[in-house]
């Protein structure tokens, strides 16, 4: 397994601003023109550019084509770890499965038609060689990570113009927001109220439980037809 070291090197790095550092992983280049679902974090941590770079390398010894080696790293990486596991019990608890004709949101991450996954900063991002979290700096605050949200989002969501939007918490929601306030986005498409699932927010199940409710209703409104 790839440790910090390997993974926070120089011909990796993108860009630096003070303490904020982006680094290249390949996993969040591919884009599923046919999703039903668009699934949006906030950036990738240490085990998913881990994962996507190790998986990179497997899939271009075996002499596998750009598109299908980011292809594979993202399926191998996306929302890797307990994270996944507790995305996909709450989606079910929503029942969004019933509304793709699933068995459950776990085949979600194992089909490649139907899902998805993506980050507001579409390149893993540190602060102070840790995990950026959005809190500090605040992502709208800080002018390289705010840019670098927006035009990922709208190329991403200009290619996916129908799918059903899930933000994973409060930072993801806001710069959807702005998007929404602008007239670029349909509020309707987004499933408002998911909280970050990472093990990271000690309050997610609590705010999960305070926003069943409404997203139950979100997901009975949306138009599958996309």
């Amino acid at each position: 397994m790839l440790t910090k070291q390997d993974l926070q090197v120089d011909k990796l790095l993108m860009e630096r601003n003070g303490k904020v550092e982006m680094y290249y992983a390949p996993h969040n280049e591919y884009i599923n023109p046919s999703a039903k679902v668009i699934i949006i974090g906030l950036t990738p941590g240490f085990t998913q550019m881990g994962i996507a770079i190790q998986e990179a390398i497997i899939s271009l010894e075996a002499g596998l084509s750009d598109e299908e080696v980011c292809r594979t790293a993202k399926e191998a990486a996306r929302f890797a770890g307990s994270m996944r596991n507790t995305l996909i019990h709450m989606l079910d608890t929503l029942k969004l499965h019933q509304h793709l004709n699933l068995t459950s949101c776990e085949e979600l991450f194992q089909q490649q038609t139907i899902l998805h996954t993506s980050s507001l900063l579409r390149f893993p991002v540190f602060v102070d060689k840790k995990n950026y979290s959005g809190a500090q700096p605040k992502l709208l605050s800080n002018s390289l990570l705010r840019a670098q949200a927006l035009s990922s989002l709208r190329e991403e969501l200009n290619i996916l113009s129908r799918a059903l939007i899930i933000p994973l918490g409060k930072t993801v929601e806001s710069i959807l927001q702005l998007l929404v306030s602008a007239g670029e986005l349909d509020k309707q498409r987004c499933l408002w109220g998911f909280p970050d699932p990472s093990g990271a927010n000690g309050h997610r199940y609590k705010q999960f439980a305070s926003q069943q409710e409404q997203m139950v209703k979100i997901l009975h409104n949306h138009s599958w037809r996309g």
